[in-house]
């Protein structure tokens, strides 16, 4: 498709990476993050978006739902929601943990933001209970919201040394490449939800 002024260019679509240091990407430099390396693999596959760091390291479920509004510009098209982390590893009740990401899948479905839900998984050490909890409230969250679901963020990295630093929590650079190629593929079906969305609402 042309226009008069040369070939059709879709509108850029801004992608809000919402999260705690997993996404804020601690101990890596900039380039190196979750948003710019996920923002370059999109932009090599020919998809107009930018990729907005939304993380704040250390943060809770609590803690994102109460900044919610200060992270969202209405510029969004989309956000990717990577919390809970935190949670397990403090131990947090899971029905705290589900309370709050349910607030926050609601308040980006009334403003109309596609979401795209990052799951974790608890410490095995947690007890089963408690594991179980946890990891299922993710799926069910995705289900009652009826977003674009990505069962375990750290798919393929977690427990790896080689691509953790050396805390063994959070990735390296190349423990980042690894998230975002395996994620790719659900990033494409949120754009493809957030182009939608936005013809509509044009």
């Amino acid at each position: 498709m042309a226009t008069p002024n040369g070939p059709y260019r879709p509108a850029t679509l801004e992608l809000l990476a919402f999260g705690d240091s997993l996404v804020h990407g601690y101990g890596l430099t900039e380039g190196d993050t979750f948003p710019a390396q996920l923002e370059a693999a999109l932009r090599a596959r020919g998809h107009a978006v930018d990729v907005v760091n939304g993380g704040n390291s250390g943060d809770t479920t609590e803690a994102g739902r109460a900044r919610l509004d200060w992270a969202m510009r209405d510029s969004v098209d989309a956000a990717i929601v990577v919390l809970g982390a935190n949670d397990a590893l403090r131990g947090i009740d899971p029905a705290v943990t589900r309370r709050n990401l349910d607030a926050i899948l609601g308040k980006l479905e009334e403003k109309g933001v596609p979401v795209l839900l990052a799951g974790m998984k608890a410490p095995r050490n947690m007890g089963a209970d408690y594991v179980d909890s946890f990891d299922g409230l993710y799926p069910s969250l995705a289900r009652n919201h009826d977003v674009v679901y990505y069962p375990f963020f750290l798919k393929g990295v977690a427990t790896n040394r080689d691509l953790n630093q050396a805390d063994g929590i959070h990735p390296n650079a190349e423990g980042v490449a690894v998230i975002v190629e395996n994620i790719l593929p659900k990033v494409e079906d949120l754009i493809q939800k957030a182009r939608k969305s936005r013809e509509t609402q044009g």
